[in-house]
This record gives structure tokens, sequence and C-alpha cells, in this order.
């Protein structure tokens, strides 16, 4: 049986509401399918983020260690294998597997014992970013992805309504100057993907 952690627990049912709750009774089910229909082994504990289960796993037929990420299907995930694609394990995860019904993915394993942040020099830490961060602006997005400028557009269409119902004028401004910083960009997204 796959145990689900507590933090998913919460934060499913802080922000998804009854949809959380709903991904949240079928995730068990869910992960036992994946994990038998795609002849994967678990390796360790689960982890999660907001919105997804992530299980070490390693594939059964000949040993590759892989991740295998069960998100709520929601915008945000909408496209994720798309976009991994595209990107080719060239500054992202490779994408070994996914399906499309369900947003479910098994991913290419990273090394979690080497972060960035145990390189002892900044300065080399700045340029592995700069350098991931170059390779994934270098891709055009896939047809069919989320657009920014669409987003852009919605959350400046939402600063009204969002600045009448804020009471401290401190919150006001910071969300005035937030709204008029992202009006000037809003217009100049490309066709780059963005992780």
């Amino acid at each position: 049986m796959v145990e689900i952690p507590e933090g998913l627990v919460r934060a499913q049912l802080r922000w998804g509401g009854e949809r959380g709750r709903a991904f949240l009774a079928a995730l068990p089910g869910q992960a036992e399918r994946f994990l038998t229909g795609w002849g994967l082994r678990r390796t360790g504990p689960a982890m999660h983020g907001v919105g997804s289960l992530v299980l070490p796993v390693e594939v059964a037929a000949d040993g590759t260690p892989a991740a295998l990420k069960l998100p709520s299907p929601d915008e945000e995930s909408a496209g994720e294998a798309d976009a991994l694609r595209a990107w080719r394990g060239e500054g992202a995860v490779r994408l070994l597997r996914d399906d499309p019904e369900t947003g479910t993915l098994l991913l290419e394993r990273l090394d979690e014992h080497r972060p960035l942040s145990a390189v002892p020099d900044s300065r080399a830490a700045v340029r592995v970013l700069a350098g991931v961060a170059a390779r994934l602006s270098s891709v055009k997005a896939p047809d069919g992805l989320r657009r920014l400028d669409a987003i852009a557009r919605r959350m400046l269409d939402r600063a009204p309504a969002v600045l009448t119902a804020l009471g401290r004028p401190e919150d006001r401004r910071l969300v005035r100057g937030c709204a008029a910083a992202l009006a000037e960009v809003a217009g100049e997204p490309g066709d780059r993907l963005l992780h």
C-alpha cells in the first residue's frame, strides 16, 4: 500500500477543495496501478510537493533508477510531459514515460545528494544556474501549451478587484507595484518554454 505523506494531505485539503479530496482518495490505487503496470519497484520513501506524490522507483526489468510522479491534474501540470519532451533532458529531467489521461510521469531520477546549494563557490553555482536557464529558455514551446501573455493578462484583469479587497495600504501599494511591473513586460513573453 502506498502511504500518502501528511504534508500532501494538508496541502490538498487546504488548496484543492473537493478536487483535492478526490485526488487523495484515488491516489493509492493510481500509484499501485502504475507501479504494477509499468513494472516498477519502490526504492525509497514517498516525497511530495503541494500537488504531486513522487515515488523513488527502479524499472524492474533493468534496474534503471527513476521517479514516478503522480500529479493532481490541474492547470499547473497540464503540458508538463510535452515540455519535458521538448527539453529532451537538456537542463531538465528526462521524461521516460507518461500517461496523458492522468498526467502521471516516469522521470529520470536525479541525485538528491548533490544539491547546487552544496557548491562552496557561489559564483560557480550562479554559472551553473545561468547555463541551465540558457539551455531551458533556448527551446521553443510546443504548440498547445499555456502562454505567459494570457496568464499575465488574467492577472492584470483581476488586479482591480484584488486592490479593492485589500485593507492595508501597504498591501495595496505592493499589488499596484507588481501589477505595474507586470504590465510593462506582459506583451513580451515570446515563444520560449518556462520552467
